[in-house]
């Protein structure tokens, strides 16, 4: 296994869901972390460095990656987790909508590996992750938009990877299925959604992470799927 303890990662989208849950199981792994969210929150971890950054702005990651390089030294480990949702007919989301998921997915993901590609290319032992969606190998019903954004960061990385691994930089994307988590609540997701006790947590798709991450530098787990049991969409 990949011993992980004395690195340093840095997540975004870390205040909740897959992002704090992820952040939690480095710290116990004895990881060094870099946490950036809107809604800025340390999680409690000793020693992380908690930082405002809207993946949208290029500026502000590029700021709060410097900072996090310059207080541990080193960025061995990004994980692009930041992203948003919404569910239903094309037609009845609005404008606003439509942009926020294309500019947070797919400008915030391009814009997030910009600023960090150039630490991780200094690391010996460089892991670059996505947290994308089955929603971008699939596109379900009524995630038409969604569906878009994810596709796009499949490929993004699909192709990323065929520059970095030869330079060292190990890329993985996880696809997870529904995770019950806060995610679009209230943009086509409700707390009583009947489908809801059937998901996964946000540990369990932390620990899918963590398992990408520990493996043996001789290989890489480029792309990943992740579906509750109670998903029988498969079939």
């Amino acid at each position: 296994m990949n011993d992980l303890k004395g690195r340093t990662a840095v997540v975004t989208g870390a205040s909740s869901g897959v992002g704090a849950a992820l952040a939690t199981a480095l710290a116990t792994a004895g990881v060094q972390l870099g946490l950036l969210s809107r809604r800025v929150d340390d999680l409690g971890i000793a020693d992380a460095v908690a930082r405002p950054c809207d993946v949208r702005d290029l500026t502000q990651l590029e700021e709060s990656l410097a900072a996090i390089h310059e207080r541990f030294g080193a960025i061995d480990i990004l994980v692009a987790n930041a992203g948003v949702g919404a569910y239903g007919e094309f037609l009845d989301l609005d404008r606003a909508v439509l942009d926020e998921i294309l500019d947070v997915n797919v400008r915030g993901l391009l814009y997030t590996i910009r600023a960090g590609l150039p630490y991780l290319l200094e690391s010996d032992a460089a892991e670059l992750v996505t947290v994308a969606s089955v929603a971008g190998q699939r596109a379900p019903e009524g995630e038409a938009t969604y569906a878009a954004s994810k596709f796009a960061q499949v490929g993004f990385m699909r192709s990323l990877d065929h520059e970095l691994w030869p330079r060292g930089v190990r890329c993985s994307i996880l696809c997870p299925g529904g995770i019950a988590t806060d995610f679009a609540l209230g943009r086509g997701r409700e707390l009583d959604d009947p489908d809801r006790p059937g998901m996964m947590s946000a540990e369990e798709v932390a620990d899918s992470i963590i398992f990408a991450l520990t493996r043996p530098r001789t290989h890489r787990v480029l792309e990943s799927n992740l579906f509750p049991m109670a998903d029988d969409s498969m079939n």
